[in-house]
């Protein structure tokens, strides 16, 4: 992986300024940990790390920021939003932030962090059930979700179920209010997930842990293999837990396991 310094057809044509949602928890006690910024993927606003990950994060002494990226949550609206959108929007976030942050990802949110590392100089960065795109990906939605996943192919929205997202722990109920909070994603942020991305490498080579369920019905194992390769690592797995992690039945398990990672890795 090599780092491109010069962009030129962002100087020429920079993201539109939108308002950025963010939401932060502090310690209560004293701080012994970097700031974590948590960056949700798409469709998900910040909501989705506000439910539980956020409040335990700094309870175990790390600040905690959860961001909505744009035209999600209660960030701005922006139809026309492409990838190199929301990494600007992360950097820029994660910039102004006290102190050198840690990247947090899920999903396509994973891909944006893994793009926003070749910028910022993180802490260290996690990806977790990363999405990078590729039509091995847009297959394996369109056969277990043909009606939901087909019309994204057209420029329309794709559509999870929460029996995609969550595991069956999961009260029916709780999982399908957390299924209707799911926004449209511009369709052009959502055509750049056919093709495979491979993002440059990270600046200062932090370390990057790669989290995920060999259960998750939105990325395939062997996914979670070929991303974690690339940053030098296996994935860390939580049988048995859906693609949204940080809202299944189980979530303390992989923030805590995420945090201790973050505690020996400084």
């Amino acid at each position: 992986m090599t780092t491109r310094v010069m962009r030129s057809d962002e100087w020429a044509n920079p993201p539109s300024p939108v308002r950025r949602e963010v939401l932060d928890a502090a310690p209560d006690g004293a701080e012994h940990g970097p700031p974590v910024l948590f960056v949700p993927g798409y469709g998900h606003g910040a909501w989705a790390f506000a439910q539980h990950w956020l409040e335990h994060t700094a309870a175990r002494g790390f600040p905690g920021y959860a961001m909505s990226l744009r035209g999600h949550g209660g960030s701005g609206a922006d139809p026309e939003a492409r990838l190199r959108d929301y990494v600007h929007d992360v950097t820029q976030v994660a910039a102004g932030l006290p102190k050198q942050a840690v990247l947090v990802g899920h999903g396509a949110g994973a891909l944006v962090v893994a793009m926003a590392m070749a910028r910022y100089p993180v802490r260290a960065g996690v990806l977790v059930a990363p999405v990078f795109g590729g039509l091995g990906t847009a297959f394996g939605l369109l056969r277990r979700n043909p009606g939901g996943t087909l019309p994204g192919l057209f420029g329309g929205r794709v559509s999870l179920s929460a029996s995609q997202l969550l595991s069956r722990a999961v009260q029916g109920t709780v999982a399908q209010g957390y299924a209707r909070r799911l926004q449209r994603v511009p369709s052009g942020a959502q055509r750049e997930l056919i093709r495979r991305h491979q993002p440059e490498a990270p600046v200062g080579d932090p370390p990057v842990l790669v989290v995920g369920s060999p259960d998750d019905k939105v990325v395939a194992g062997s996914a979670l293999e070929w991303v974690a390769r690339r940053y030098g690592g296996s994935p860390l797995l939580f049988p048995g837990m859906g693609h949204d992690l940080m809202l299944d039945a189980r979530w303390q398990e992989p923030i805590d396991a995420i945090l201790d990672w973050l505690e020996k890795a400084r």
